[in-house]
């Protein structure tokens, strides 16, 4: 890696710093750090091995004392994002567990210390959180602290050649008597273009075969793609719920949730079943779940869009559907449906993909960058035309088809050199995955803290 460094010798501090993305970045840049704190047990003794000159590495920020917070020239922090977050309540500073207001924690140290830059990341959906109100607090918070803050942008991997989707936005700021941001820039994108093979590494023996069980669904799925076409048609740009192939329950008008029993009952539900039941709830139950829902008393348009859609094609090819039908009764609920973003143009194959087994759906896409790093620990990409070590594999078995590893993950935040333990602890698969997904990228990092340092 290449390395770049800064006139002087910043210190910095890492707030909520999970894997220490910030402290990387900070790191190749010169820069010293003389604080941590990560609620994670876990994550804080990892920190602990892989960066053991950090002399205070405390837990709870809420009771750590601000005179105990060393002086510092930059703070970071990666605040929480779920009151934030698109998959969260998105309840902001009204957040129930008070997660939101966590901000102020980190406006108490700034207030009391005055580091010279702030640098903050959090997810993209912050910009825009309620109406835009949420953004207009932390700013105005931060500029009655006397703080000049850069209009904040959002950024992605991909942008910079990184094989990864991954929208967060970073604001950056100076104490207003100590410099400007006259000088600074964020990074722009690059034109090179990105390939998740840059990252694969197909000599690693850490890795997770493909599950029989999974084998078999997308072997279904594939059916689905292979006779779609040899029927005429092009694989749909909309996500297949294939639980609406053979319904008809009444969904446009009134949600089911508001109909009566004397109204469902007869109907065809989930996969074209017949809606029994004395009560709406037996009834309810007999639909796919995301129609079982009592929030709206009319589905929002978007949802009416994909059942439509959905029924539409069931028409079209239900002389093949109903028997290929019989083949997904048993899958679960979410591996029901599934999401074909490859494009029109694409050569209707799973295997040549990257594929995703996410709560919404099975989700296939071209191997250009991986899906955003979930929180979710089991919902890592697979790379299903990637060979396996002969030690993994047998004549009689499949020889492609794996999850990507820990290593590869790790390269698509920037940490390659991280250590996930040592001979007293370490951390397991999923738990390092759901941590990278919660981690700051240490590559766009590195290129806003160079612009900044770089006076």
């Amino acid at each position: 890696m290449r390395f770049f460094s800064v006139s002087k010798q910043y210190t910095f501090i890492d707030l909520f710093a999970g894997l220490g993305g910030f402290h990387l970045a900070l790191k190749q840049l010169g820069c010293e750090c003389v604080f941590a704190s990560e609620l994670k047990e876990d994550l804080r003794k990892l920190y602990k091995i892989n960066f053991p000159e950090t002399p205070i590495i405390e837990g709870d920020i809420t009771k750590v004392k601000v005179e105990d917070v060393p002086e510092h020239d930059i703070l970071c922090a990666g605040f929480p994002c779920q009151p934030f977050s698109q998959a969260g309540k998105r309840q902001g500073f009204n957040d129930e567990k008070e997660r939101g207001n966590l901000f102020y924690n980190i406006l108490d140290i700034v207030k009391a210390r005055r580091p010279k830059y702030i640098l903050l990341e959090n997810v993209a959906t912050l910009r825009n959180h309620d109406h835009g109100r949420t953004w207009e607090t932390i700013h105005n918070e931060l500029k009655a602290a006397k703080y000049l803050v850069a209009t904040p942008v959002i950024l992605s991997p991909h942008q910079f050649a990184i094989p990864q989707h991954r929208r967060r936005i970073y604001i950056v700021c100076v104490d207003s008597e100590q410099g400007t941001l006259d000088h600074f820039d964020f990074p722009n994108p690059t034109t090179r273009g990105c390939d998740i093979k840059r990252i694969v590494d197909e000599n690693d023996t850490e890795i997770m075969p493909i599950k029989p069980e999974t084998r078999h669904q997308l072997e279904v799925w594939q059916e689905f793609l292979d006779k779609t076409v040899a029927n005429g048609d092009k694989i749909p740009r909309f996500p297949i719920w294939a639980m609406e192939f053979g319904a008809n329950y009444e969904y446009e008008n009134i949600a089911p949730a508001y109909q009566t029993v004397k109204e469902l009952k007869g109907k065809k539900g989930k996969l074209g079943a017949t809606i029994k039941g004395n009560t709406i709830e037996e009834c309810l139950n007999c639909l796919p779940v995301y129609s079982q829902t009592d929030k709206t008393k009319v589905f929002p348009k978007w949802k009416i869009s994909y059942i439509k859609q959905n029924r539409a094609f069931y028409e079209k090819h239900k002389k093949w559907l109903d028997g290929w039908i019989e083949k997904i009764k048993h899958f679960d609920n979410s591996h029901q449906k599934f999401e074909w973003n490859c494009g029109p143009s694409a050569r209707p194959f799973l295997y040549d993909n990257i594929i995703q087994f996410r709560a919404s759906g099975i989700r296939v896409k071209l191997p250009t960058f991986s899906p955003t790093l979930n929180l979710v620990g089991t919902q890592v990409p697979i790379l299903p035309w990637v060979k396996l070590p002969k030690s993994d594999s047998t004549a009689d078995e499949p020889q492609k088809g794996r999850y990507m590893t820990v290593k590869e993950a790790a390269k698509l935040q920037g940490m390659q050199d991280l250590v996930f333990g040592d001979d007293s602890f370490s951390l397991s698969t999923t738990r390092i995955f759901e941590a990278l997904g919660n981690a700051v990228n240490v590559t766009i990092i590195k290129h806003i803290a160079k612009n900044l340092l770089k006076e």
